[in-house]
């Protein structure tokens, strides 16, 4: 690689008359005969952030997948840094000089920080100690400005913070062409904002990032190049970030125009969700909740914005029934539920859309028939305890899978296999029906495209203008000001402030989440 650097236009540092540091020709991929990349191609220069857009589905991580050896690809070229490579396996392509850090970390919990770059170090490495791995870490953290601390329990680490974690050992692992996907995800708009931050300055170093992403905002402010995928082709391959709009972004993943979201049309009507004095003591996994105090109306949004670790999660789990209050209560409809179980309050009309869809909503291992029956059996809706009619179930799913447009969906069919969009429709099938009261949806599009965040918000618009209330918290502050008749911002496990959305200002929501007012 060239050693001189070069600024462009005040956004990419370019290596004229280097070669690619990542070019894919021609890559082909099919899982069980059905094609997932057809003919894709990506062409990665040193010094930029080049991004990679795309529905959910589109083959964006499939192709990433492939240049870092988790897939082999059944046709096509690959070179990193100019010579031909086709790793057999991450740790190959890591030994090229490509990393890649995943949505879903691979960090043993229990282990230290040092403790989990140790193991992946393995057997032919120089550093053999955890006091050894502390010191690289120490050092390669400080060399590229990304702050981690090797004694930490990853268990006791913040999202932020595990994937800093992530990033410092495929870089001690010596890659310098860095994979991220979906890294902003699970951050909230500070956290991201400093780790894109972060990957400008690394490419400004000499290394070159793709940034596998849903959000033009990103794009627009932090890449240098965009490529576009739809249905594992290429659509678009490297055009300049500048010379794209996010118009033409949207018609390019999905090959139509997109309608814009608007706000539900309903007036709020009776109170259907009380919460007074709802108090939580903080533990060392937790904020815990501070005296909380709200009312939502039937045909309402109400948004909760807030940085991430502020509350929300208990807020969650305390009107779902998943942990108990120490003080204060709850009331659904007039009935006091502070005391019920779960079932319970679900009888009573609460329906949850958690933050994460398959550790808390969905699981992988059954059907998505079975997972839209979970909370009908115990009502006895197919069959008793010791037999389910399941060719009702199946019925059932058919409809659901076509009424909410889940794509190459069928009853059988795992929802392990399902991408992010389809497998937040079937928790939306689920949870949408006709006993609904009060929905509680905790970031809802988190990770999904812009198609299936329009369908999402639609969902929710539709429920709210049939009569429901809609407690919607989330990091997103666009989700929360699209969706929400009011806006209330947590901090430090209280209600801030909250305001008429509009008498919303960017400026009001910043001091509060500041903690200046």
């Amino acid at each position: 690689m060239i050693d001189t650097l070069h600024q462009s236009g005040g956004r990419g540092i370019l290596f004229p008359g280097a070669p690619p540091a990542l070019d894919l020709k021609g890559i082909d991929k099919a899982f069980d005969g059905k094609p997932a990349l057809v003919d894709a191609s990506f062409r990665l220069e040193w010094g930029e952030v080049h991004a990679i857009v795309g529905e959910n589905g589109a083959g964006k991580s499939t192709l990433m997948n492939v240049a870092a050896g988790v897939y082999a690809a059944d046709g096509g070229e690959q070179t990193i840094d100019g010579e031909a490579r086709s790793p057999r396996s991450p740790m190959e392509a890591t030994a090229a000089g490509l990393g890649m850090v995943h949505q879903h970390f691979r960090l043993v919990q229990s282990f230290t920080v040092s403790e989990n770059i140790l193991l992946s170090l393995g057997r032919e490495s120089k550093i053999r100690t955890p006091a050894q791995a502390a010191a690289a870490i120490a050092a390669k953290a400080a060399e590229v400005g990304l702050p981690v601390d090797p004694a930490r329990v990853v268990a006791d680490l913040s999202t932020a913070e595990r994937q800093r974690v992530e990033i410092v050992r495929v870089l001690l692992l010596g890659a310098r062409i860095l994979i991220l996907d979906e890294p902003t995800a699970v951050l909230s708009e500070e956290e991201a904002r400093m780790l894109l931050s972060f990957v400008r300055r690394l490419a400004r170093q000499g290394h070159a990032v793709v940034l596998i992403t849903h959000k033009f905002r990103e794009v627009a402010g932090f890449c240098d190049r965009i490529t576009i995928m739809r249905h594992g082709k290429t659509v678009m391959a490297g055009a300049p970030v500048a010379d794209i709009d996010e118009g033409e972004v949207a018609r390019l993943m999905v090959g139509e125009a997109l309608a814009v979201s608007e706000r539900p049309l309903s007036s709020p009507g009776a109170v259907n969700l009380s919460v007074s004095g709802l108090t939580q003591k903080p533990d060392r996994f937790g904020q815990g909740l501070n005296a909380l105090n709200f009312e939502l109306h039937a045909g309402e949004v109400l948004g909760i914005a807030g940085v991430g670790g502020n509350g929300q999660e208990e807020l969650v789990a305390c009107l779902t029934g998943l942990s108990r209050q120490d003080q204060g209560s709850i009331r659904l409809g007039g009935r006091d539920l502070s005391r019920a179980s779960p079932h319970d309050r679900r009888k009573a009309g609460l329906r949850i859309i958690p933050s994460d869809r398959f550790e808390a909503g969905l699981v992988r291992e059954l059907s998505i028939a079975e997972n839209l029956a979970l909370t009908q059996v115990a009502k006895g809706d197919f069959g008793g305890p010791f037999f389910l009619n399941r060719k009702g179930m199946r019925h059932a799913a058919a409809a659901a899978i076509l009424s909410f447009d889940i794509r190459g969906a069928s009853p059988e069919r795992s929802a392990a296999l399902l991408s992010g969009g389809n497998a937040q429709k079937v928790l939306l099938a689920r949870e949408l029906d006709a006993g609904m009261k009060v929905l509680v949806a905790h970031s809802p599009s988190r990770g999904l495209d812009m198609k299936a965040t329009l369908f999402v918000r639609n969902a929710i618009k539709q429920a709210v203008e049939g009569g429901a209330a809609c407690l919607l918290i989330s990091e997103d502050l666009n989700e929360v000001l699209s969706l929400s008749h009011r806006v209330a911002v947590m901090n430090r496990g209280a209600i801030a402030g909250c305001r008429a959305i509009g008498d919303v200002t960017p400026e009001w929501i910043g001091a509060l989440l500041a903690g200046h007012v």
